[in-house]
């Protein structure tokens, strides 16, 4: 049977759906020995090669959580040499890729796997899977402040979406707090708290979904239970 090519690509591990689209259309994918275009479809029996290279046939699929560390670049490759939170998991026998992104100066909860069918579908908005911070702001965080991260932010890309709050501490020039969103902007809360006048000098992502930190101390890791991997799945089927 006949299939979008950049699922075929990402049924097998290589990368996401949203890479394989890129690199179709940079005509660095062929089917057959012929370049192919965006909306190709073919099947698992022709032969793909990306850049020159034949696609290899799909792995096991392996699902890692991983506690990030602050200054680990959330990225396959670094041309200034920085540490990759691919570093973290050479020891998965395939070759991993984060779902979405923590910034370097973030700490906290990603999801790396080789199922790029699955990571396309966390990923995409409409699925709105919530994300949890644990903040530290400089300066305290007014009732004020707090309504308008609840009801949204005015960006440069936009209206954020509403988001959930909850206000944990006060000590000295800090305020400590929790922050829910279910979109995936560049440094969204970041961005968020600093155009309210709180920098951020801490931030950890502390659940994704239905998924905690719980046991892991920063750099470790550990594969998904198979009914957490079901549970995501279900995640990424909603309409």
């Amino acid at each position: 049977m006949e299939q979008r090519l950049q699922k075929i690509i990402a049924a097998t591990g290589y990368c996401s759906r949203r890479k394989a689209e890129q690199l179709i259309a940079a005509g660095r994918v062929t089917v057959n020995g012929k370049i192919a275009s965006l909306g190709c479809r073919t099947s698992n029996g022709s032969v793909i090669q990306i850049d020159g290279h034949p696609l290899k046939p799909a792995q096991s699929k392996y699902y890692v959580l991983l506690h990030k560390p602050i200054g680990v670049v959330t990225s396959l490759r670094d041309p200034d040499g920085r540490p990759l939170v691919t570093d973290l998991v050479k020891t998965v026998p395939a070759r991993l890729f984060p779902v979405g992104r923590l910034d370097l100066n973030t700490s906290g909860l990603l999801l790396l796997t080789n199922d790029g069918a699955l990571a396309n579908r966390l990923a995409h908005p409409r699925h709105e899977i919530e994300k949890t911070y644990l903040v530290r702001v400089r300066g305290h965080l007014t009732d004020e402040a707090r309504s308008t991260l609840e009801t949204g932010v005015v960006l440069d890309d936009g209206m954020t979406s509403p988001a959930r709050v909850e206000r944990l501490r006060s000590r000295g020039n800090h305020s400590w707090f929790e922050i829910t969103i279910h979109e995936g902007r560049n440094r969204q809360v970041r961005r968020m708290c600093e155009t309210l006048g709180f920098p951020v000098s801490r931030l950890t992502r502390i659940r994704y979904a239905f998924l905690t930190l719980d046991g892991l101390n920063p750099g470790q890791s550990r594969f998904l239970k198979s009914s957490e991997v079901a549970r995501l799945r279900a995640l990424g089927e909603r309409p």
